[in-house]
């Protein structure tokens, strides 16, 4: 079996030196072999940009292992959402995770069980966000509030003082940066709405 390891410490004066001897021993009775280590150092755990961590996950769309192997959970996540999402995808890969510390294997039964409820709980994040999303646009709307991007123009005297200058509909729209229909549209409501304009 193909592994990887990743650790992480969060300054340069911290060892890894202890995390990378326990998951190497580990790998070493289980005769597996190691592809790469990827380790971040003076990196904490919360920063979302993580040079090593990005390496491996790039690296397991490509299939370069069969398992990753973590010292602690605390060690790669900087959040049970983070966790669940790696694990998550992880899943969806074929690839296996050990973490050491906590004695979690997803290729055991017992991990094949946190496997599909990491899963379960990624599904029902997804479909609370969903729901939440849709519960609000449903309030914006009652509310009268309009949906959807913005005009960036609002007043048709920009239009009109643009067309008394003799631009037409193109020029007008990529110096507002609309499209001429829209410029067309605007300038065909000021004047419904200011028929002494006319």
């Amino acid at each position: 079996m193909k592994v990887a390891i990743y650790a992480r410490v969060s300054t340069s004066h911290q060892g890894v030196d202890l995390q990378l001897s326990d998951i190497r021993d580990y790998c070493e009775r289980r005769g597996w072999e190691i592809t790469r280590e990827y380790v971040d150092v003076g990196i904490s755990g919360v920063k979302e940009k993580r040079p090593e961590l990005d390496a491996l996950l790039d690296n397991a769309h490509r299939r370069y292992f069969d398992t990753v192997v973590v010292w602690r959970f605390d060690r790669f996540a900087r959040s049970t959402k983070h966790l669940l999402s790696a694990l998550e995808e992880f899943r969806s890969l074929g690839i296996q995770f050990i973490s050491y510390q906590e004695n979690i294997d997803t290729s055991s039964p017992v991990g094949q069980a946190l496997f599909t409820m990491v899963s379960a709980v990624a599904q029902l994040e997804r479909d609370l966000i969903r729901e939440r999303v849709v519960a609000g646009l449903r309030n914006a709307k009652s509310k009268g509030k309009r949906l959807g991007r913005p005009s960036k123009v609002k007043d048709s005297s920009v239009i009109t003082r643009f067309r008394s200058e003799g631009q037409s509909y193109r020029q007008i729209a990529k110096a507002l940066g609309v499209s001429p229909a829209t410029v067309y549209a605007i300038e065909k409501k000021g004047r419904s709405e200011n028929p002494c304009d006319r």
